[in-house]
């Protein structure tokens, strides 16, 4: 029978992938963003400076600050990767979501589970690149491949847990091939792009991509829901016939592209302590914008909770660019 050896999570923004001297390059972005979503409200960047005008952030936008936090960041991600090789899987289950990269909004799964024999990493056109907006493009070249490649997938364990969860009654949409997004590519989105080159470090093993639709209503599965999931993608996985051992990854959070730290610290306090009641009962409205990949973490906490591993946090490094409190908040963890 195959057993979850460990679980890991990692978060996956584009601060993670460039210079940290580079940080500031977004803000012009998000000085032009009229809808930063904030504790379940929208606001413009003038707004959120108000509201954080009582924090001091300029305290936290130095170069100091930056290459303290870029380090330590850098360093988590290492140990990730360090954690991963020292386990040796045979099989991995990598949980992230899409952003419009392998789908469009004609067609966006709740859930999904790719059961090829492949999925393919592209390497992104200078054309593409230079469309992205100011430090995003240096980013992208971190989490795709230079050369054209082929992931190893695992299609018998994709279709067994398919049909295991199907069982349980989740729907899943099954993919045998990533479909064309909005991008123009199938590429591997980068959510998993991250995984492939920053934790396996280029050596993919085989594995089961599971794609959750975190960012992109009206059909976001509930943080219950994705908790669920994840317990009946654990049974799956205990229910294959193989003797393997499988590493399980989640890919994406903590709060952006405004920070919160005290909702990452309830989170994060609630998958450390085992408190599945209000881990489950997050409102919907605090989960959208880049802060809805948190639900990628809350499938492998499910995952985690139903195998029996308990969570260490590496690090949880709240990264601001801007007086608005715009950045990425970084977590990193591991189950085991």
């Amino acid at each position: 029978m195959a057993r979850i050896g460990f679980g890991l999570a990692t978060s996956h923004g584009p601060m993670l992938s460039v210079p940290w001297k580079n940080w500031v390059d977004r803000v012009p972005a998000d000085r032009t963003n009229p809808k930063h979503y904030f504790q379940g409200k929208t606001y413009t960047s003038d707004e959120m400076v108000e509201v954080h005008k009582d924090r001091n952030l300029a305290a936290l936008l130095t170069p100091e600050v930056f290459q303290e936090r870029h380090a330590r960041c850098q360093a988590a991600i290492r140990e990730l990767g360090d954690l991963f090789v020292a386990a040796k899987p045979d099989v991995a289950v990598v949980v992230g979501n899409d952003q419009m990269e392998i789908f469009t909004s004609d067609y966006v799964p709740a859930l999904a589970v790719f059961w090829g024999s492949y999925v393919e990493g592209i390497p992104r056109t200078p054309e593409f690149l230079a469309s992205l907006p100011p430090g995003v493009a240096q980013a992208e070249l971190d989490r795709t491949p230079s050369v054209y490649t082929q992931y190893p997938t695992l299609p018998e364990m994709g279709n067994h847990i398919i049909q295991s969860v199907v069982e349980e009654n989740f729907d899943v949409s099954q993919l045998t091939k990533l479909p064309t997004g909005s991008v123009g590519s199938n590429a591997a989105p980068h959510a998993y792009g991250f995984v492939y080159r920053r934790l396996m470090r280029d050596k993919v093993i085989p594995h089961v991509p599971v794609f959750v639709n975190t960012f992109y209503q009206p059909n976001q599965p509930t943080a219950a829901r994705c908790f669920a999931f994840g317990r009946a993608l654990a049974r799956a996985i205990a229910s294959w016939k193989e003797d393997v051992n499988v590493g399980v990854i989640a890919s994406g959070g903590m709060t952006h592209f405004v920070l919160d730290e005290a909702f990452d610290n309830k989170v994060l306090d609630a998958m450390q302590t085992g408190d599945t009641a209000t881990l489950t009962s997050l409102p919907e409205a605090l989960f959208q914008s880049g802060t809805s990949e948190i639900k990628n973490w809350i499938t492998v906490a499910g995952m985690m909770a139903e195998a029996g591993k308990k969570m260490k946090l590496i690090d949880y490094v709240p990264c601001y660019r801007s007086l608005a409190g715009t950045g990425s908040a970084m977590g990193f963890a591991q189950w085991l």
